[in-house]
């Protein structure tokens, strides 16, 4: 799994990005993580299976969801509060969850 987490500036998803590399990799999950700004998008969502959007750019999720549709890359709204988060467990669990709902959603498609 490839996780790019992007904001205005590059600072803070940087840090919710090693934040969840490590939470990951304490629960034994192979996942990759990265962080970009949302200007870095067209370039870097090509290496992206999810893209955390960072909670002050909400206002922009719906262009970003447009822009990676083709590619099928989930796109998650972060919490206002998640670069609080100490450990990245909470940021792990909030991926899971939008994978598991995208899962489910994709299999009631199929139907």
């Amino acid at each position: 799994m490839r996780i790019l987490v992007v904001c205005g500036a590059g600072a803070s998803s940087t840090f919710v990005a090693q934040r969840l590399r490590r939470a990951a990799q304490e629960r034994g999950l192979a996942w990759s993580t990265s962080a970009g700004t949302v200007q870095s998008l067209p370039i870097d969502v090509d290496s992206a299976d999810v893209v955390l959007v960072g909670p002050h750019l909400a206002d922009q999720v719906t262009e970003i969801r447009s822009r990676t549709r083709a590619l099928g890359t989930l796109v998650v709204t972060l919490p206002p509060d998640a670069c609080n988060g100490r450990d990245g467990t909470r940021t792990l669990s909030l991926v899971e969850a939008a994978l598991t709902a995208e899962a489910a959603e994709s299999a009631s498609d199929a139907d």
